[in-house]
């Protein structure tokens, strides 16, 4: 701004003093020109850059602005008005494009975000929401395109795969809702005791199981011939375990869960084709199974009652919180987990709220009336104008006197309403309580006096609240109604008491209300009746005339007070947000057993069939195992075929190659086509026989028929006579069929060559 100089003649004319009388009044004038003048010099000066920006903000066009005073700022470095008028500009500027870029990101417009989030950097470059939005941004591209991959796995029906996905979005983001969606809808998409994500698709193939008094490695043998899966013991796993079960129609997985449930065995998976069986006690578990460590973020729930729901129900092994970051680690098997993270999605819920429309009137009205002539009270006989004694002498000089003016007319009468009005709006959560005061507060002194050596005396305060509380408590149902419980109360200082010592203490007059309502979302509801009605009538005047009824008004005043009050209460409820409550996936959930809390069931599909007996169940006097055979099937494949899906058949043959005498020999017949294989199996009756004793057993011919896609397992048993020999096992008088009874070629893959090795 440039200097203002004045010339020597209007520099003295301020500094002379002001004329005389009415002079003084033109120099206040002069006083008021020369502010106005220096105003308008001072708004001259003003920077130019200043009064740009001022019309660009007024326009709403705030980045054009921060140009403005940024190109104006490097031509003035040291211009203090433009850097305060560039720092307001800026914070609005940074206020709203945090808000620009949080919408961005909600509705994933990844780019403009990015944009967005470069301008931020441009007029802010430290502020701390910055890394946040980069991490971010980041993160929700990547999150977004797995949301993606999820759903095309939903439509394809890989519910496993749309689980990890899932899953790993809400270890990165708690309350992402397209990952809980798809969470819900693949929970929905499969049953309640649903199969091990972890077994691959060899474990859900077909099979039928029928041993008695087996051996458990021969019943795991058997399946491992059938199924190409591979089975490892732990040492301490009893060699001399005989099982009797029958199964059909089960799948792979469900039948090793009732074998292992029922022998105290349980199973951990090396890889998509080998199992590793172990002891089911509390020492195998801790040296065979693999345990999982995960974080999970709490965005709702709190932290303390989800981690004693989480030790309650699934007796969880480690777990620790953190109250500051509202999370929760948890360390357990993955089945476990997979429990927790189902609890706390059911649980992690936003907390409903309401908003409270509350208006409260107080309606008075006061009617005061005083009517009347008022007499004298008193007449005095004696001498006017002498005070002091008389002496009766003078009695003739008594003169009876009254008061001026003798009689006076009272003729008043007041009226009023008041109506005092609050209206508070109150945003409140779900069961938690709120409170309205609107008053003032009454101090009230108390002073203690000390007698005790010198005399003290000490003064305290304290404050009554007066007027107008109201506390509420609202519950919302899930049928949106609300349940508000209502304290209300309205007091009002009457009148000042003063007590002992110079104490001071108030008459309040209160009225207060509890109740407790039911409404609709949106519904009103009227309170009233909180009425104080006060009627007072009384008359002073000429005793006994004065209370004629009408004519007492001649004889004195009769006053008439009437006040009235009443409190009224309207309350609104209005539902901000609702309950979300889970889908009944989230809320219904398999928990395993009491000592498995989280593992799979061991129930059986709809269709499959069980008999499961004890070791030695056979029939009595038996020394050897009776009937064991094991064959599988897959007759639900087959019928979804065509009936003759190719013109040739082929049946592979697969026999355990070598065995010691007395062993064991599973014979694995496996049928590739769609159509009904029928033949018979040849071996040698004198050195072969077949554990389970079944029509043509003694003749060594052995009647099998193959399911199309099916396969079947025969268990020989080498008896002594073949110590030291190689026995062949063959497939002879083959047929195919189809459906319709369409007759077709079969050709037979492999070799039924069994060495028999002779004990050392």
């Amino acid at each position: 701004m440039k200097p203002i100089f004045l010339d020597a003649p209007k520099a003295a004319a301020l500094r002379r003093p002001p004329p005389r009388g009415g002079a003084s009044k033109l120099g206040a004038a002069q006083r008021l020109l020369l502010a106005l003048a220096v105003a308008a010099l001072l708004a001259a000066c003003a920077h130019p850059a200043l009064r740009q920006s001022d019309e660009l903000v007024r326009a709403n066009q705030l980045p054009q602005a921060y140009a403005v005073l940024d190109e104006a700022r490097k031509l003035a470095p040291h211009e203090q008005s433009l850097r305060a008028a560039q720092l307001r500009i800026s914070a609005q500027l940074t206020s709203r494009l945090l808000v620009q870029i949080e919408g961005l990101r909600s509705s994933n417009r990844w780019d403009e975000a990015a944009e967005a989030l470069q301008r931020l950097r441009e007029i802010d470059p430290k502020n701390p929401r910055i890394v946040w939005f980069e991490a971010e941004l980041e993160r929700g591209k990547r999150q977004e395109a797995k949301v993606i991959e999820a759903r095309q796995m939903l439509r394809e029906g890989k519910l496993d795969r749309v689980d990890a996905l899932a899953r790993s979005i809400l270890a990165e983001s708690p309350g992402h809702a397209g990952a809980r969606l798809l969470l819900s809808q693949s929970a929905q998409a499969r049953p309640l005791e649903a199969v091990s994500s972890e077994m691959a698709p060899a474990f859900q193939k077909p099979v039928t199981l029928e041993f008695r008094d087996a051996a458990l490695r021969q019943v795991f043998e058997a399946l491992a011939r059938s199924s190409n899966i591979n089975f490892v013991f732990d040492k301490d796993v009893r060699a001399d375990a005989k099982v009797t079960i029958f199964l059909r129609n089960v799948s792979l997985d469900e039948a090793m869960r009732v074998l292992l449930s029922t022998q105290g065995l349980d199973r951990k998976l090396l890889n998509d084709s080998s199992v590793l069986i172990f002891p089911n006690t509390a020492a195998k578990q801790r040296e065979h199974q693999e345990l999982i460590t995960r974080t999970l973020y709490l965005a709702n729930a709190d932290v303390k009652q989800v981690q004693a729901m989480v030790r309650t129900i699934t007796k969880v092994r480690d777990i620790h919180i953190d109250e500051r970051l509202n999370l929760m680690v948890v360390r357990d098997t993955p089945e476990v987990l997979r429990l927790v993270e189902k609890l706390i999605a059911s649980v992690d819920l936003p907390e409903s709220e309401v908003m409270l429309e509350v208006e409260v009137m107080e309606l008075s009205t006061d009617r005061v009336t005083d009517l009347g002539l008022k007499w004298p009270d008193t007449v005095n006989f004696g001498i006017p104008g002498v005070t002091g004694q008389v002496e009766l002498g003078e009695r003739n000089s008594f003169r009876g006197t009254i008061a001026n003016p003798a009689v006076v007319a009272t003729i008043r009468g007041t009226s009023g309403n008041g109506n005092i009005l609050a209206n508070p709006k109150i945003r409140v959560r779900n069961r938690e309580k709120a409170k309205v005061h609107i008053g003032q507060k009454v101090p009230v002194f108390t002073t203690t006096t000390n007698f005790t050596g010198s005399t003290s005396v000490a003064a305290s305060v304290s404050y009554l609240d007066i007027g107008l509380k109201l506390d509420v408590e609202p519950s919302i149902q899930l049928d949106n109604d609300v349940v508000i419980k209502i304290g209300l109360e309205v007091s009002n200082l009457i009148r000042q008491v003063t007590g002992p010592g110079g104490t001071t203490a108030y008459e309040i007059g209160t009225r207060q209300t509890s109740t407790t309502l039911r409404l609709n979302d949106g519904e009103t509801q009227v309170l009233a009746g909180l009425i104080s009605d006060e009627d007072r009538r009384s008359s002073s005047g000429v005793p006994g005339l004065s209370e004629m009824p009408v004519l007492g008004t001649l004889f004195g005043v009769q006053n008439s007070t009437r006040n009235k009050t009443e409190v009224v209460l309207l309350i609104t409820p209005r539902i901000v947000r609702s309950l979300a409550l889970p889908d009944v996936a989230m809320t219904r959930m398999a928990s395993g057993t009491d000592a498995s809390p989280g593992a799979f069931s061991s129930l059986l599909k709809a269709n499959s069939k069980v008999g499961v007996g004890p070791a030695g169940a056979g029939s009595a006097g038996m020394a050897r195992p009776l009937v064991p055979l094991a064959a599988t099937t897959a007759a639900a494949t087959a019928a979804a075929e065509p009936a003759a899906a190719s013109a040739e058949a082929v049946v592979h043959l697969e026999v355990t190659p070598q065995v010691a005498a007395g062993g064991t020999v599973s014979v694995t017949l496996r049928n590739d086509s769609g159509l009904t294989v029928k033949g018979e199996l040849e071996y040698d009756p004198n050195r072969l026989q077949p554990a389970a004793a079944s029509a043509g057993a003694n003749s060594g011919r052995l009647s099998v028929e193959l399911a199309p896609r099916g396969d079947r397992v025969v268990v020989l048993r080498a008896l002594p006579a073949a110590s030291g020999q190689v026995l062949n096992i063959g497939l002879n008088s083959l047929s195919a069929s189809g459906l319709n009874g369409e007759s077709a070629s079969v050709r037979m893959e492999g070799s039924g060559l069994l060495t028999v090795e002779a004990p050392r």
